[in-house]
């Protein structure tokens, strides 16, 4: 008496969850791949380099407390206005204390600028 044998069925044809599924999954919940790559020679360390991979939504990655592109000027235009902004205001410090040791000096007494030469080659 022979047992049939029992084959997996391929992707797609059973009722298990399709990759929408999973993908949904994993951002809800976030995943977390971690690995450290070493190169040693004769038990010299040459290299080591040090993998940590997040994948998750948005909203679960501020959850967790990560929100770096929100502060970089690369990713974020907010970010951007937000350093000009700080830039700005320092500037306008640093002009404040330069008036300050020069009290008789006022913006109407400056000097007007000299115009821009255009040099020849």
């Amino acid at each position: 008496m022979s047992v049939p044998s029992r084959m997996p069925e391929p992707y797609g044809q059973s009722g298990g969850a399709n990759l929408a599924d999973i993908l949904e999954r994993v951002l809800d919940k976030g995943i977390v791949i971690a690995g450290d790559i070493r190169i040693n020679l004769l038990d010299i360390e040459l290299l080591t380099i040090k993998l940590r991979l997040i994948v998750a939504s948005v909203d679960k990655a501020k959850e967790m407390g990560i929100d770096w592109w929100e502060d970089d000027p690369a990713l974020s235009s907010r970010a951007g206005r937000d350093q000009l902004a700080r830039e700005n205001a320092e500037l306008r410090e640093r002009l404040a204390r330069l008036e300050e040791l020069e009290p008789g000096r006022s913006r109407a007494q400056d000097p007007a600028p000299a115009p821009a030469r255009e040099e020849s080659p």
